[in-house]
C-alpha cells in the first residue's frame, strides 16, 4: 500500500477494494464489474494476504455455484427442480404480457421466458421493467402441475448499496486535495493514475460526466480499443449501453400504447455505442431525441420530463490529423445521417478519444479504489439531489463569442467536474480555471466541426473564451486544429465570410492556454490512413447485443463477410432443440445469399437430454435441401467441443458468445419477428469478427 491507499482505507473503511483482485478475477469471467466488486467486498475486506486468499475463493466458489453461464441453462434448470430451490446472480428482466394480464420474469442466463414473479419485486425495483438488474435472486421449483410456470422467485436482492450517506461522502472528501481525489477516481475505475497525464485524467473523468450531471450530452468518438463501452456497461448500474442495433421513441421515450416511458426515464445515463450503426425505426425518433437533448423534456401523447444523460460514442477510422486538414471531411463524419446539425448543437461536449491510450495492463492498478458501486451511489445522489449550475455561473463570465447552447455546455461541464473532485464545495480559481478551460475546449470542438459543415456563418464564431481571476480574456483552442486552416477558416459558398471584430478572432491564444492542462500534444495515430474510399472496407468488428435489443440479423451481421467465400465451417455444440435446428436453417438461408458458397461444415454436439434421432433427421432434411441448391452440408460430432465460432475459407473469424442461439423465443409464434429476426428480440452477447492472420 502507498500513502493513498491508507488514507483511503483510514477514512473510508469497508468503502474500498483492492482493484488487482478484481482483474484476476475479470479476466476469467464476464460479470460486470460492480457485482465482482459486491462480492470481493462481502469476502476480500482485510489487509491480510492470508484472509484474501481465502475471500477469492470464496468468491470464485460463490461465482461457480450461483453464477450461471449461457451454456449451462439446462443444468441450472434441474438444480432448482432436483433441490427445491439455489440463489443465483444473474441478470432479471421483467416484462407485462398483455394477452395473459400478468407479469413474468426471466434470467439472462437461466434460459426460461416464464418466471412467476411477486408483485412487491417490481414495484420496489421500476428497472427490472425496463432493461433489469443484475441481483441475487432465489429461484424455487413450483410442483402444482395446474400451474403454467415450473419456476418462481421467492426472494430477489438487488447487487448496489442499501444505504448511502451523501453527507459523511462530503465530509471525509475535506481530507484530501483536489490531485488526491482526482488519483481515487482514477483508481477506482481501475487506472493507475502515475501512469497517466493530468490531461488524460481529465479525458476518463469527461466519460463519467453524464453520471453525474442530468441532462448532459456527450459525444467520443476514437480509435478502437480505447475502453470507450466499459464506463457505461461496467463502471454503474444507472447506466445503459444500448449496442447499434435500431432505436425507436417507444423503446426510447414513449410507448403511446402501454402508456408507459421509455428508458430516459429509468436510467441516468443512456449510452449508445457503435453510434455510426445506429438505425432508427421511425422519423419521429431524432425529432423527440432533440427535443429531450435540450431541455430534458418532450410531448408524445403525454408530457415527460426526466434526467437521463445521453451519451454517444463510436469509431473514428480516419486520420485526424487528415480530417482537420482537409476540405471535405469533419470530425463528426462517422455519425448516422440522421444526425443533423440541430443534433450536434446540443452536444456539452466532443472528447478527443485520438489522445486516449489504448487498452493495455500497464495502466491497470494494483492499489485500493472505491468500491465501483460506491462511487456510482455518489454520483447517481449527485445527479438526483445537487445542482452546482448556478455556482458556476456566478464564478465565470464568458466571451462574446458563446452563444446559448454554447454556454449551456460549458457550464454543465463545469458543474459535472465540481461534482465529482468537489463535492464538499470548496474550488480554488486556479483549479476552477482549468475546468473552464477544459470545458470551453470540448464546447469549442462541437462548433469548429458545425462551422465547418454549415454553408452559412451560423456557427462561425468558434473563438470560445472566458475571463480568468485576473479579469484577462483567454481563447481556448482545440489542440488538433492549431493551424489547421482548413477548420479554422473553413471555405464557405461565394467565400462570403462574416468578418470577426477584434478580440473574438478565432486566432488561439496559444500563450494563455499552453499555461493550462490544455498544452498536452495531440498523438496522430491513424495517419496513414487515407481519406478515400468514402466507404470504408471490410473491417474487424466488435457487437455487444444487449438484452431486448432488436435490428440484428444474420444477414446484417455476417453476409457481407461471405464475399468470395467458398467454404464455411459452424462450431457450435447447441444444434439441439427445434428452435436451434430453425436458427441453424435461418443461418443457411442467409448464407445462400452469397451464391459463391459451396459446402457448409456443421461440428456440434449432444448431450444426455438431447433426442438424437429427431435432430439427427431434422439435420439431414436441411442436407438434402441444400444439396438441391448444389451446396453440402457435411454434419460432424465432437462430444468435447465447447467453443462457439464460424470460420470463412477468405480468412475472417467469428467468435459468437451464444453461437447462433442469441435471438428470444418469441412469446407467441404468430407475433412480429417470428420471421424476421431483424424485428425478434436478442439476449445479451457478444460477436466479434476478425481476420485470421
Amino acid at each position: 500500500m502507498d500513502a493513498l491507499d491508507e488514507k483511503l482505507l483510514e477514512h473510508f473503511e469497508g468503502k474500498a477494494v483492492r482493484k488487482d483482485l478484481l482483474h484476476r478475477i475479470k479476466k476469467g469471467t464476464n460479470v460486470p464489474t460492480f457485482v465482482l466488486e459486491f462480492l470481493l467486498a462481502r469476502f476480500c475486506a482485510s489487509d491480510d494476504e492470508d484472509e484474501i486468499q481465502e475471500g477469492l475463493s470464496a468468491v470464485l466458489e460463490t461465482l461457480n455455484d450461483n453464477y450461471v453461464r449461457p451454456d449451462e441453462a439446462n443444468a441450472a434448470q434441474s438444480k432448482v427442480a432436483t433441490k427445491g430451490k439455489h440463489k443465483f446472480i444473474d441478470k432479471v428482466h421483467v416484462r407485462y404480457v398483455e394477452k395473459e394480464k400478468r407479469h413474468w420474469a426471466s434470467l439472462e442466463n437461466f434460459n426460461s421466458q416464464r418466471i412467476a414473479i411477486g408483485e412487491k419485486f417490481y414495484k420496489n425495483n421500476d428497472r427490472l421493467l425496463e432493461g433489469g438488474i443484475w441481483a441475487e435472486v432465489t429461484l424455487c421449483h413450483n410442483d402444482i402441475e395446474e400451474d403454467d410456470y415450473a419456476f418462481y422467485i421467492e426472494d430477489l436482492r438487488p447487487i448496489q448499496l442499501s444505504r448511502f450517506d451523501y453527507n459523511a461522502y462530503c465530509e471525509k472528501r475535506k481530507a484530501y486535495s483536489r490531485d488526491e481525489w482526482l488519483d481515487i477516481i482514477m483508481r477506482s475505475v481501475g487506472l493507475e493514475p502515475t501512469k497517466l497525464a493530468k490531461r488524460v485524467k481529465f479525458h476518463f473523468l469527461a466519460r463519467l460526466a453524464s453520471l453525474v450531471e442530468a441532462n448532459y450530452n456527450f459525444i467520443e468518438l476514437g480509435p478502437r480499443g480505447t475502453g470507450k463501452s466499459y464506463f457505461y456497461s461496467e463502471f454503474s448500474p444507472y447506466s445503459t449501453l444500448i449496442s447499434g442495433g435500431q432505436t425507436s421513441s417507444a423503446s426510447l421515450f414513449y410507448n403511446n400504447a402501454r402508456r408507459k416511458v421509455g428508458l430516459v426515464g429509468y436510467w441516468d445515463t443512456i449510452a449508445f455505442d457503435e453510434v455510426g450503426n445506429m438505425r432508427v425505426k421511425d422519423p419521429d425518433t431524432i425529432q423527440i431525441m432533440k427535443d429531450f437533448m435540450a431541455n430534458g423534456r418532450f410531448s408524445r401523447g403525454a408530457e415527460v420530463i426526466a434526467d437521463a444523460s445521453m451519451t454517444f460514442i463510436g469509431n473514428l477510422d480516419l486520420g485526424v490529423k487528415q480530417v482537420v486538414n482537409s476540405t471535405e471531411y469533419d470530425l463528426f463524419q462517422p455519425l448516422p445521417k440522421e444526425f443533423d446539425l440541430a443534433i450536434m448543437d446540443r452536444f456539452c461536449m466532443y472528447l478527443p478519444g485520438w489522445e486516449m491510450p489504448k487498452n493495455s495492463s500497464e495502466f491497470l492498478t494494483d492499489n485500493y479504489g472505491f468500491i465501483t458501486d460506491y462511487l456510482a451511489e455518489a454520483f447517481h445522489y449527485q445527479l438526483k439531489h445537487t445542482n452546482r449550475y448556478e455556482e458556476v455561473s456566478t464564478r465565470i463570465k464568458l466571451g462574446k463569442c458563446i452563444e446559448g447552447r454554447d454556454e449551456k455546455g460549458i457550464k454543465k461541464t463545469i458543474a459535472a467536474y465540481l461534482k465529482m473532485l468537489h463535492p464538499h464545495g470548496e474550488c480554488s480559481d486556479e483549479e476552477f480555471e482549468e475546468y473552464a478551460i477544459y470545458a470551453i475546449e470540448g464546447r469549442r470542438r462541437v462548433k469548429e466541426q458545425m462551422n465547418k459543415r454549415k454553408p452559412d456563418d451560423e456557427f462561425i464564431n468558434i473563438g470560445l473564451s472566458f475571463f480568468n481571476a485576473k479579469n484577462k480574456e483567454v481563447v481556448v483552442d482545440c489542440p488538433e486544429t492549431r493551424g489547421a486552416e482548413a477548420t479554422l477558416d473553413p471555405t464557405k459558398p461565394g467565400d462570403i465570410k462574416a468578418k470577426l471584430t477584434e478580440g473574438e478572432s478565432h486566432k488561439p491564444n496559444t500563450e494563455s492556454t499552453e499555461a493550462k492542462i490544455v498544452e498536452a500534444h495531440v498523438q496522430d495515430r491513424d495517419t496513414s490512413l487515407a481519406l478515400e474510399p468514402l466507404v470504408p472496407e471490410l473491417k474487424e468488428q466488435h457487437f455487444t447485443i444487449t438484452y431486448d435489443s432488436t435490428g440484428y440479423s444474420y444477414e446484417s451481421i455476417f453476409v457481407p463477410y461471405l464475399t468470395g467465400a467458398k467454404v464455411v465451417v459452424i462450431e457450435d455444440p447447441y444444434i439441439r432443440t427445434t428452435h436451434q435446428v430453425q436458427n441453424l436453417i435461418r443461418f443457411c438461408e442467409a448464407m445462400l445469399k452469397q451464391s459463391t458458397v459451396k459446402k457448409i461444415e456443421l461440428i456440434t454436439s449432444y448431450d444426455n437430454q438431447t433426442n438424437v434421432q429427431e435432430i439427427t433427421e431434422r439435420l439431414q432434411d436441411i442436407k438434402q435441401s441444400l444439396l438441391e441448391l448444389d451446396v453440402e452440408l457435411s454434419i460432424k460430432v465432437n462430444e468435447n467441443l465447447h467453443d462457439r465460432e464460424i470460420r470463412i475459407d477468405n480468412g475472417w473469424i467469428v467468435k459468437i458468445g451464444r453461437g447462433l442461439d442469441f435471438f428470444q423465443r418469441p412469446d407467441s409464434w404468430f407475433s412480429v419477428g417470428v420471421n424476421d429476426l431483424a424485428l425478434r428480440k436478442c439476449l445479451e452477447t457478444k460477436i466479434d469478427i476478425y481476420r485470421h492472420h
